[in-house]
């Protein structure tokens, strides 16, 4: 097959820029072939390079006591005592699913798990971030169907209970859906594989699925805009199959167990080419690859196609050569693929053998550590339009539009088609602001949770990016998790453009600055940068994935208010109604600057409700909508009315940052006032629990017609 010419078009169509490829020219002294050209653009685009982001994602706090293996491994490893470990990272599969929601959502899935189990763990959660455009938009019922169906057909197939995540509706994402897909496995902290190759000579193994032509070019479509074209990217998304994956999970495991592998990537973004690159770069090594031994499914690929298909279900492994034969039969056991495709070789190439005719002969690190980084020009976010005068409104008035928006109302609809409950470790399940999941065999339990405020961030990057983590890690505080590091998935629109550059500088700056002051480091992540179609950029959506630890499952704060209970608000509320929920959906309007976030507060009232929990029958983090609808959600889990004293617009719906709602005894409420004061933070109490409606000062509605329309809205839309 003769292989086209290098031409200005068909450099462009892979995504380099001129002064790129003159870079290219530079480091190799000739013209690439065209399978060498693939390799670069895989190797140099935005999703595989991370060449806008590098130089930001440097500043982010990632070392602590707790952390094992921080950013640029598959996924992160934290500490969680008695020899164990938690390995966890986020991702995204944004251009995918936008293009093909089923199987881009269901691959984000599985590449998700892959990260985890590449690092020796066994996948016990996973999460989801999804991000859609307003519901009336003629895409978006179809997007949303396809998108969940493919999470819990992956999911639920593949046995890793789906214990939380966030959905979100905005007119930004009209034309890029964002799927943002977390996992978490558990290892044993002395035996995590990482994927760094060593040893020259030593034979480099394809295990797993076939090769076939599917998602050949995705990494580099996820790294551009969308425009009239979406339509023929199509065959760039991948089409996966749980089955598979589960096979290839076990055999891993057991492969593992059998002291046979030196080093294993598995095959993700750019496939064969990415996972062979960072496998040689990472171990100062050389790497030589024979493609007529790699198992393909489909007739005459050719070594560009090989090279950069993203066929799922696949990995890349270094063994040890007197290991080959135990290997071997376990992959026959599992009825998976076992090829060895190439070994390591001392000198600093990238050797590339089809048909016995070079395909490609590159330096290797040149591949990696020689990719362009750039320092993109950015503008700080201006300041948001100041907060025009908000209207009184009528609290229950106000509360039923929000109960019944598909941003605020109850999510049963999408979490009861995935599985919660496979390995029955499942304490906490989805509904609530973290999913808890027992650590298999003991007493220790981990609580998940993902955060961000879109608008917040458009508003005010810096307050939004801080405000992110700190949700997030009052989420885990109202469970009584102590938070022990996080996972970002970073979504934003075009880096050429300054404005977008600031958004995504100041969004780092306050991620970086809440992460340090909460002691939540970042250890793995993820950035999805040109989430646009025809110029029109999503809201800056910095997705924090974050996961803490309980002891002892005696430390869970998961009850439920009582008759006769009394609210408690910890933290000071001063009504700021700027950016908030109220205004969204009551008013139609985004306007007043994001809520500030104090970080020594936020750290002071975690740590007392970490200190009193003993105290504290349920707790839930005031966010979104404020205390009134925070009581709405107690009070619909109790299945019990409420009554809050405040009647007024700003406290009821204001979104001040750093508190939490908590429901109590009176006698316990009276021992976490006295705690209260000698700690030095705001409590002050805001109502009671009982009776069968919900009243905001002489407002009032039955609680069962509330919780109908809380219950039916989402259905009622997409169902």
């Amino acid at each position: 097959m003769t292989e086209p010419a290098i031409t200005p078009d068909l450099i462009a169509a892979h995504g380099l820029k001129p002064d790129e490829y003159d870079r290219i020219l530079e480091i190799i002294g000739r013209e690439p072939t065209f399978t060498e050209l693939g390799i670069f653009s895989a190797m140099w685009n935005e999703h595989c390079s991370y060449k806008s982001s590098k130089k930001w994602l440097r500043t982010l706090p990632t070392k602590g006591p707790q952390v094992i293996c921080g950013p640029g491994e598959n996924a992160g490893v934290v500490d969680i005592g008695d020899g164990q470990a938690v390995v966890f990272k986020m991702e995204s599969h944004n251009h995918p699913s936008y293009i093909e929601p089923y199987q881009g959502a269901a691959t984000g899935v599985g590449g998700i798990l892959r990260d985890v189990f590449t690092m020796g763990a066994r996948p016990i959660a996973a999460m989801n971030a999804l991000s859609f455009g307003e519901k009336d938009h003629p895409k978006t019922r179809r997007l949303v169907h396809g998108v969940v169906e493919g999470i819990g057909g992956y999911g639920n197939a593949f046995g890793v209970p789906t214990i939380g995540g966030e959905v979100r509706f905005h007119r930004a994402y009209n034309g890029n859906c964002l799927v943002n897909a977390f996992a978490a496995g558990l290892a044993d902290a002395d035996k995590i594989f990482y994927s760094a190759a060593s040893g020259v000579g030593m034979p480099v193994v394809y295990l797993g699925a076939k090769t076939g032509r599917d998602g050949v070019g995705g990494a580099t479509m996820a790294s551009a805009e969308f425009d009239d074209t979406i339509e023929e990217k199509r065959p760039t998304v991948q089409v996966g199959d749980p089955f598979t994956e589960k096979r290839l999970l076990e055999a891993c495991l057991e492969l593992m167990a059998s002291g046979a592998v030196i080093s294993i990537q598995d095959m993700g973004a750019a496939g064969l080419t990415c996972s062979a690159v960072e496998m040689g770069d990472k171990g100062g090594l050389g790497i030589k690859l024979t493609l007529d031994q790699v198992p393909q499914r489909e007739q005459a690929m050719t070594a560009y196609e090989m090279m950069l298909s993203e066929s799922q279900e696949r990995m890349l492994m270094v063994l040890k050569p007197e290991k080959e034969a135990e290997a071997r039969a376990i992959f026959e056991k599992w009825d998976l693929d076992f090829a060895i495709v190439g070994e390591t070789i001392p000198e600093d190439r990238f050797l590339i053998i089809h048909g016995n005719e070079t395909k490609a002969d590159l330096p290797l690190s040149k591949l990696s550590s020689e990719a362009p980084e750039y320092d993109r020009p950015w503008v700080e976010s201006p300041p948001a339009p100041a907060l025009e005068p908000v209207p009184e409104v009528d609290p229950i008035d106000a509360l039923r539009i929000l109960v019944g928006a598909p941003n605020y109302c109850s999510r049963a609809w999408i979490y009861q088609q995935y599985d919660h409950m496979v390995m029955a470790d499942t304490v906490v399940a989805p509904g609530l602001g973290a999913g808890v999941v027992r650590v298999h065999g003991t007493d220790k339990a981990l609580a998940f949770t993902s955060d961000v405020t879109p608008r917040y961030v458009k508003a005010n990057p810096v307050e939004g990016g801080k405000q992110a983590v700190a949700e997030a890690y009052r989420n885990l505080v109202a469970v009584g998790a102590r938070p022990l590091a996080t996972t970002d998935n970073l979504n934003f629109g075009n880096p050429e453009k300054p404005e977008i550059m600031g958004q995504f500088v100041g969004a780092i700056k306050g991620i970086g600055m809440a992460c340090a002051a909460l002691d939540m480091p970042i250890v793995s992540g993820n950035v999805s940068l040109y989430n646009e179609t025809d110029g029109q950029a999503i809201l800056p959506t910095p997705t924090i994935g974050a996961v803490g630890l309980l002891d002892h499952l005696d430390d869970l704060v998961a009850g439920t208010a009582r008759e006769g209970h009394v609210l408690l608000v910890l933290g000071e509320t001063r009504g700021h109604l700027g950016q908030s929920a109220l205004l969204a959906e009551v008013f139609n309007r985004e306007d007043g600057d994001a809520p500030p976030v104090d970080l020594a507060a936020e750290r002071a009232a975690g740590e007392f409700v970490l200190a009193n929990r003993q105290w504290i029958t349920a707790c839930t983090d005031l966010s979104d909508g404020g205390l009134a609808l925070a009581a709405f959600e107690m009070a619909v889990a109790a299945g019990v009315g409420v009554t809050l004293d405040a009647a007024d617009t700003a406290t009821l719906f204001g979104e001040d940052q750093g508190r939490y709602l908590i429901a109590t005894s009176f006698d316990k409420a009276e021992a976490l006032m006295v705690a209260a004061g000698a700690a030095g933070v705001a409590l002050q109490a805001v109502g009671k629990v009982g009776g069968d409606a919900v009243r905001m000062g002489r407002s009032e509605a039955p609680l069962a017609e509330l919780a109908e329309a809380w219950r039916g809205a989402f259905a009622a839309q997409f169902g």
